[in-house]
């Protein structure tokens, strides 16, 4: 059916922009009227929005092709000042003129004159930005899109911004609760390094001097470090080699299935991955239930946001059920990916119209679930890698000891 981008006056006394689907302008203007808008004005769409397909929504065609994703704070910047601009009362158009003068990024400004050039010609906002699939995530022109048809764009620009902005919260304390331990593990793994290639042949030297056998502990360190400096251009190599290799083969289809499969087994760490897949996928879901997209259009672009691959593969099993007339939560219950108690509050949302709310309160139950977790391994991993790291260190400085205290021996003999 065609759709017609059209000029509305609310009953509230305001004018906006939205995208209706009807077959003739006449339609449009008996719909509005019985809304109690006024049309405006009525153009048809240009050809080269989005179609529908079972894998979401595609672009057909027009507009240049970008190159990368734009960075999300340039992008939520350029969101925030763009809500700004239109609960000032400005065009969309106005408003990209005054941003595009702002803009620094060459990248996203390209982007940005040509979001601007097909907004002219009469496309929508949300197919213009669709069109740049690669660079902006698709839950925001699917979301665009969903503003446009309701005449509530800055609502929808806002609900957006309010999903990234927590969204980003969880992901700097996941990754905070992983640095410490990470640099933990790198300097003690330096340290190590650094006592075999130069610590240990330094002693081997001076013990050689007095002759007599060391002890076995002693032999086996030696050792060690005698095959490090020895071969410490092909191991430096085959590290490197087998990285390259690695990341290569994670990202194939397999590799990345693998991978996340890994992940989710990892004890403690995979419970908070999986909740944190969980709490974008809720939280994506709500965002776009909010703004009016379709339920089976919002699961499968929900199911693209969550980040692990095995979680998504898994709840996009979802997705066709619904489409077949089944009931949202037991679709999600028999995923066997969610706990009872999230179940329970979609199933009450779903029963009782208030989808989005209580999807959102799943959103913040794992999130909530995730920040406890963090702190238990944030409690826990210090001291095990501590334990672990000085106990490896511990064991290398005895075997340099050992030898001493055999010498010290054989000379008081």
């Amino acid at each position: 059916m065609p759709e017609f981008v059209c000029r509305v006056g609310t009953p509230e006394g305001r004018m906006v922009t939205r995208v209706v689907e009807a077959a003739n302008e006449e339609v449009v203007r008996a719909e509005l009227e019985r809304q109690g808008a006024r049309l405006f004005s009525a153009r048809l769409a240009r050809a080269g929005g989005v179609t529908l397909r079972p894998g979401g929504l595609v672009p057909r065609s027009g507009g240049m092709r970008s190159r990368g994703r734009v960075k999300i704070h340039e992008f939520l910047v350029f969101n925030q000042e763009l809500v700004a601009l239109l609960k000032a009362g400005l065009p969309v158009v106005s408003g990209l003129d005054i941003l595009l003068e702002r803009q620094k990024n060459p990248h996203f400004k390209r982007i940005l004159v040509d979001v601007k050039e097909q907004l002219v010609a009469g496309t929508a906002l949300s197919d213009a930005f669709l069109s740049h699939g690669d660079a902006f995530p698709r839950l925001y022109a699917t979301s665009l899109k969903a503003g446009e048809r309701s005449g509530e764009v800055e609502k929808v620009l806002r609900r957006f911004l309010g999903y990234q902005k927590i969204l980003g919260q969880v992901k700097r304390k996941v990754t905070g609760a992983l640095v410490y331990p990470a640099v933990l593990i790198s300097l003690s793994i330096g340290l190590i390094v650094i006592l075999m290639t130069y610590v240990i042949p330094r002693f081997t030297e001076f013990f050689s001097g007095f002759g007599g056998d060391m002890p076995a502990l002693t032999v086996a360190v030696v050792g060690t470090a005698t095959f490090m400096r020895t071969y410490i251009l092909e191991l430096l190599l085959g590290t490197v080699s087998a990285g390259f290799l690695f990341d290569r083969w994670r990202r194939t289809d397999r590799g990345i299935r693998a991978v996340h499969g890994f992940l989710l087994s990892v004890p403690v760490i995979g419970v908070v991955l999986h909740e944190f897949s969980l709490s974008q996928f809720a939280r994506a879901l709500a965002t776009l239930v909010g703004a009016g997209t379709p339920l089976v259009t919002a699961l499968e672009i929900s199911t693209g946001s969550i980040g692990n691959r095995k979680v998504s593969d898994a709840v996009a099993e979802v997705v066709p059920k619904v489409r077949q007339g089944a009931e949202l939560w037991r679709s999600l219950e028999e995923t066997g990916q969610f706990t009872s108690l999230a179940v329970e509050m979609i199933k009450v949302g779903e029963a009782t119209g208030a989808l989005e709310d209580m999807l959102t309160n799943v959103s913040d139950f794992y999130d909530e679930a995730i920040e406890a977790r963090l702190q238990t391994i944030i409690n826990l991993i210090e001291p095990v890698i501590l334990v672990v790291m000085g106990g490896v260190i511990a064991t290398i400085l005895l075997s340099v000891y050992l030898p001493m205290f055999t010498i010290l021996s054989n000379i008081k003999g």
